[in-house]
């Protein structure tokens, strides 16, 4: 697999952008997001900081991440992953390790990250050493 990396310093087009959106709504299928707020993260990328890690096998997307920054070192991660995915026909063949490698050793900080508990990745996340120090509260405003 050939991993790429996208940021402010190497900007995606708008066709890429599409295309990693339809990936992730894809394939993270029901642990993801709509296509338009996985869209919106992606702009952050390149807006406030971030990047988004790919990769790909004989030119074909098999894995797509968006990692963004927080600005919040020392008392919030530096990082927050908030997508990963492998293509759902690849998965098993090592290419979420060897995605999940190439963020940790990109990130030069801590990283966060929102997992369902029933999402079969965790795994794999607790064997790079991510554990669950927080239950996630929400409260979601209303509109109107």
């Amino acid at each position: 697999m050939i991993l790429k990396k996208y940021d402010s310093t190497n900007p995606i087009t708008e066709e890429q952008k599409q295309n990693f959106t339809a990936f992730l709504h894809t394939h993270l299928d029901r642990f993801g997001d709509s296509a338009k707020a996985i869209s919106t993260c992606i702009d952050y990328v390149f807006n406030l900081g971030g990047f988004i890690q790919t990769g790909e096998i004989d030119g074909a997307l098999v894995s797509v991440a968006v990692i963004n920054e927080t600005g919040m070192k020392g008392y919030i991660p530096e990082y927050i992953l908030v997508y990963i995915a492998t293509d759902s026909k690849k998965r098993g063949k090592g290419l979420g390790s060897k995605m999940l490698q190439e963020i940790i050793n990109t990130c030069d900080g801590d990283i966060a990250m929102h997992v369902e508990p029933d999402n079969p990745a965790i795994k794999l996340y607790r064997r790079f050493g991510f554990t669950n120090k927080y239950l996630e509260m929400r409260r979601v405003k209303k509109e109107g």
